[in-house]
């Protein structure tokens, strides 16, 4: 503003501001064209802009460096102890870890998980019909039910459920089952299991009958449990059988057995550790915990009297449920009442492979064959 210009005007008696007339002035004398040069301007402050962040994020690309980065991996300190069960070519080896399941960066894991398929020495009664219609044609006869899943289904190994010796239910004497086991023994070339009724005074009779009558068959043998493992365990020694050492899933009570077998005289390489499972739904998690806590003390504990495998018999733990059992008509919500059970006995499975089964019991064929393949993928990765 020139020197001595006032900065007020007085016209007829009002007061204007000096600056708000040039500033009027000069947007009358501009128009339009001095608008688009606004704008142009504006504009090119834009792309400049971009220029500068493009530039930018390109010189922090250029300096940035690449770095190792290690995955920090658990100090394994112990070693599942191997036992093999059967005999010739199909003689199956389990255990033999040094890392937690499925951990394969971290150790080995030489021998993998094996599936029993079971086998009653009785009709079933109550099972839902899912399970039932696999093995309809058999149920009648152990022998036949045992070829039938070797040679239909490609089972690698047995357990034969001695469930008739139940005093209270069938009571079968002894000697008859025991003459059953040693029947299905020798129709088929696999491993087997024997599993009793979990009633120590019978299980005790039959299972020293079985280990007398299958001498040179290196069955796994059981449940052994605190008040029965002289009897059993005796036998196991003098006819070379394996135990399947079975405690109320509780850790403590899992090694206390372990060490009586120990100091009774039975070798590490004939004890199976049976910690016992409910199924999905029913008690699992704890199950799952109680087997968490074993492999830890197993393998970074160096606690050597829980370092065996681990059997599950978990297969009649998740068909005896009522979820497996009800009808669509029942249970309309809960959908196909086949895909319910033989999802159910699945994923019971991989959740006990993954706290660290070494041998699983299972019934459906069906379920077999996608845990067969969980397992098959797990081993690959």
């Amino acid at each position: 503003m020139p020197k001595g210009f006032p900065n007020s005007l007085t016209n007829g008696g009002r007061r204007f501001r000096a600056g708000r007339i040039c500033s009027n002035t000069c947007r009358t004398a501009s128009g339009t064209g001095s608008a688009k040069s606004g704008t142009g301007a504006r504009s090119g402050r834009r792309r400049h802009e971009d220029l500068k962040r493009q530039a930018h994020s390109a010189e922090r690309s250029a300096n940035v460096r690449e770095e190792t980065v290690e995955i920090p991996k658990v100090s394994y300190t112990g070693k599942i102890k191997e036992v093999s069960v059967g005999k010739g070519d199909k003689k199956i080896t389990v255990g033999g870890e040094t890392m937690y399941p499925f951990y394969l960066f971290e150790g080995q894991m030489p021998h993998p998980p094996r599936i029993a398929m079971e086998i009653y020495d009785a009709p079933p009664e109550d099972w839902a019909e899912a399970a039932l219609e696999p093995f309809r044609d058999v149920v009648n006869d152990p022998v036949a039910w045992a070829q039938k899943c070797v040679n239909a289904y490609g089972a690698e190994m047995l357990c034969l459920q001695l469930a008739s010796t139940d005093p209270n239910g069938m009571n079968r004497p002894s000697e008859e089952a025991a003459a059953i086991a040693k029947k299905v023994a020798e129709a088929v070339d696999v491993p087997l299991m024997v599993w009793c009724c979990a009633n120590d005074e019978k299980d005790a009779d039959t299972l020293r009958r079985v280990a007398e009558l299958c001498a040179d068959k290196n069955l796994v043998i059981g449940p052994v449990g605190e008040k029965n493992y002289k009897q059993i365990g005796a036998g196991a020694i003098a006819y070379k059988h394996i135990l399947g050492a079975s405690s109320p899933i509780d850790v403590n009570l899992a090694k206390q057995l372990n060490v009586l077998l120990g100091n009774l005289g039975v070798p590490d390489a004939q004890i199976l550790v049976d910690p016992t499972t409910g199924g999905l739904g029913y008690g699992i998690e704890y199950t799952y915990s109680v087997m968490e806590r074993d492999r830890m003390a197993a393998l970074t504990q160096q606690d050597e009297r829980l370092q065996f495998p681990i059997i599950c018999n978990l297969a009649k733990e998740v068909w005896k449920t009522k979820e497996a059992k009800l009808s669509q008509a029942d249970a309309p919500n809960l959908g196909d009442p086949k895909k319910r059970g033989i999802l159910m006995e699945a994923v019971t499975a991989v959740i006990l492979l993954m706290a660290g089964a070494n041998i699983l019991v299972m019934r459906h064929p069906e379920a077999i064959r996608l845990v067969k393949n969980m397992i098959g993928d797990l081993l690959k990765a």
